[in-house]
């Protein structure tokens, strides 16, 4: 169980390729001089407080690590990479190039890239901020290579017998007497991108084993075609065997690789894709790590409900991701899909995660996801204000942002490698218009927002603040209102009613998902009223809006009145 269940993480996630970057050119597979780029250094002391001043208490740097690029670092003794494997002109941030460096592309001074990371850290932890970054371990870029390596380590595949398909003292999986072939229809770059090594190859012999488990030398298109999978200890071809006796050489190597960015001052890792490598590595990688480092924490982003328990239990994760269950179920209520309901969410708690609801992130959005007001999701950065309430205040987990969420950002126009699709592009050389109102050439003031954006983004400030220093949300217990509710009037399958509570303070939860405005008459059960000793006469007041309501007679119960698609936090 992590040290830190009752501390409340609030998260805001970042991409330093995108965040500070103020240029607007915004050309379709520009370079990164036609595009720009925001640096380490653009994430400055102001910002970094007026990250602070919104709540969080974590940032997540994602994309810091060295991962392949079609940009060319060679002047500066780095190899360049073939952009046949390449995703988009800047390359995806989960394609790692070198485990022990940062990607130059965030640098100022190129040369001093990990001094203007490490400067980065110090400032964040200076304003009583976390740091997170990414950790990668189920596969690297095709042209994996480190020369930031310390002494005396070994690189992946250095040691491996490429004649043997699988072994477990290998790194990667390979197909001998097979050549890789890039596959078909891939344009790297688009059009006007033009390279003497952009020639529809790459040279692998044997090839290697592609990232998303697609056991073939001619990966398609629409695989992780420019990774390569890792190898700790699985025979795929002969039934899944596991081969974790001896300890396979690719697990000491991540011990290593986690070990020095620790030793950086790092304090979460969050794990991509974590089920896709075996339990058993976790489970031995958390142990060495916590031993050594016990305030790190480990966040999985994983999506298979039946085996949440497993990764926390036996894996060690501190924190999963909540995806199928609560931000699906959220996502359909604020689309106003047929059928939703917000029966739907006691479902998740109820079943997918009773036991550990403490230890699930939430969110709406993050890098993988379609953006709030994209046309691909609500339309309307506003309509996500009743999930966003639920998605903070449900239970005691952390809950996250994504940079451009709280001032409505739509992720519009395809932007190379990066369709139009809803999603702010993590393959191209960008700018985020609407949040570079609010950066406003790094003051950081939000002066070029609109007075509707203004208004959003301090929603989510008192929201986060709300959260963040309520101990009834923090760390208090949950009990759900919707069964004792349901047969009274106004109840419907668009309201979700909830108490957080502990001795000292009470929070009556309502959310509306309703497009109308609702009257609905909520009554506390006898038993809760007994354990909470209230009786009477009651006010409560909305934390939110500061709106009083009350009732002459608890035990009568409240009537309460919600705006459409909003939410109250009442405190009595």
């Amino acid at each position: 169980m992590s040290s830190s269940t009752n501390h409340k993480l609030l998260i805001y996630q970042l991409l330093p390729r995108l965040f500070g970057n103020t240029n607007t050119t915004n050309k379709y597979y520009g370079s990164i001089t036609e595009n720009g780029c925001g640096k380490f250094n653009d994430i400055t002391e102001t910002a970094l407080a007026e990250i602070k001043r919104m709540g969080f208490t974590h940032i997540w740097y994602t994309g810091v690590i060295e991962h392949a690029t079609m940009t060319d670092y060679s002047s500066f003794g780095i190899k360049p990479d073939d952009p046949d494997v390449v995703k988009g002109r800047a390359g995806s941030p989960y394609a790692i190039k070198d485990y022990y460096d940062v990607d130059p592309d965030l640098a100022v001074d190129v040369t001093n890239r990990m001094a203007e990371f490490q400067a980065l850290i110090q400032r964040t932890h200076q304003q009583g901020l976390k740091v997170i970054i990414d950790f990668v371990p189920n596969h690297v870029a095709r042209t994996y290579q480190s020369d930031a390596k310390p002494a005396g380590v070994r690189d992946f595949g250095e040691d491996d017998d490429t004649s043997q398909a699988f072994s477990p003292q290998n790194d990667y999986y390979y197909f001998p007497g097979q050549p890789f072939v890039v596959p078909n229809g891939y344009n790297p770059g688009g059009d006007e991108y033009q390279s003497p090594l952009k020639d529809g190859q790459f040279d692998e012999y044997p090839a290697k084993g592609t990232g998303d488990d697609v056991h073939t030398p001619r990966p398609s298109i629409n695989n992780w075609f420019e990774t390569v999978k890792l190898n700790y200890g699985v025979d795929f071809r002969n039934g899944y065997q596991t081969h974790f006796n001896p300890i396979p050489p690719l697990w000491t190597k991540m011990q290593d690789i986690l070990s020095f960015w620790a030793e950086q001052g790092i304090d979460a890792f969050r794990c991509d894709m974590v089920e896709l490598v075996p339990i058993e590595f976790w489970n031995w990688i958390t142990t060495q790590l916590k031993n050594n480092y016990p305030h790190l924490l480990f966040i999985g982003e994983a999506y298979n409900p039946h085996e949440y328990s497993n990764y926390l239990f036996k894996g060690n994760f501190d924190y999963l991701y909540d995806k199928v269950g609560l931000y699906d179920a959220i996502k359909r209520l604020t689309r106003n899909e047929y059928g939703s309901s917000t029966w739907e969410i006691n479902a998740v708690w109820n079943y997918q995660t009773r036991g550990f609801d403490e230890r699930m992130l939430r969110f709406i959005e993050n890098h993988d996801e379609q953006r709030i007001a994209s046309p691909d999701f609500a339309g309307d950065a506003w309509l996500a204000v009743p999930g966003m309430i639920l998605t903070a205040t449900l239970a005691t987990g952390p809950v996250m942002i994504y940079f451009g969420q709280e001032v409505g950002e739509p992720a519009a126009g395809a932007s190379g490698f990066s369709g139009d699709d809803g999603r702010t592009t993590i393959f191209d050389y960008w700018g985020v218009p609407e949040h570079q109102k609010w950066v406003n050439n790094g003051t950081f003031n939000g002066e070029n927002l609109s007075a509707d954006q203004r208004r959003l983004r301090e929603f989510y400030t008192r929201l986060l603040n709300l959260t963040g220093a309520n101990e009834a949300i923090t760390h208090g217990k949950f009990y759900e209102l919707m069964v004792a509710n349901q047969h009274n009037e106004g109840f419907n399958e668009k309201v979700y009613i909830y108490l957080r509570y502990t001795s000292n303070q009470r929070l009556l939860m309502l959310v509306n998902f309703n497009r109308h405005e609702h009257k609905i008459q909520v009554n506390l059960p006898l038993d809760l009223l007994q354990e909470l000793q209230v009786e009477g006469a009651i006010t409560f007041i909305d934390l939110l809006s500061d709106t009083e309501f009350s009732t002459p007679n608890i035990a009568d119960g409240v009537l309460l009145t919600l705006k459409e698609m909003s939410g109250i936090l009442l405190k009595f």
